[in-house]
């Protein structure tokens, strides 16, 4: 069975958690949809409508992603090496 998508109440918590751990709080934003004539900041409805269709369009397709099982893909699994022509003069002694 297919994960449900998250409702839009539980991508609002995501979001506003992640923000809250990096010290961004968006109630300093002006409330509604318009944006602030002096400062230019957007409103916090349309900054969390943005985060939401971003988490949807980019962050949940990327975290479903699952390598392909063909072999020959195992070596583009692997991360790549800080010091590559090092590791290649150790692996051929």
């Amino acid at each position: 069975m297919a994960p449900k998508p998250p409702t839009d109440d539980e991508l609002n918590t995501l979001i506003r958690a992640r923000l809250a751990v990096l010290g961004i709080d968006l109630d300093q934003l002006p409330p509604g949809t318009v944006a602030d004539p002096d400062t230019g900041a957007p409103g916090r409805d349309s900054a969390l409508a943005s985060l939401r269709s971003f988490m949807r369009t980019t962050v949940l397709p990327l975290a479903a992603y699952r390598f392909a099982a063909d072999p020959a893909l195992a070596q583009q699994v692997a991360p790549p090496l800080l010091y590559p022509s090092i590791t290649t003069a150790w692996n051929k002694s």
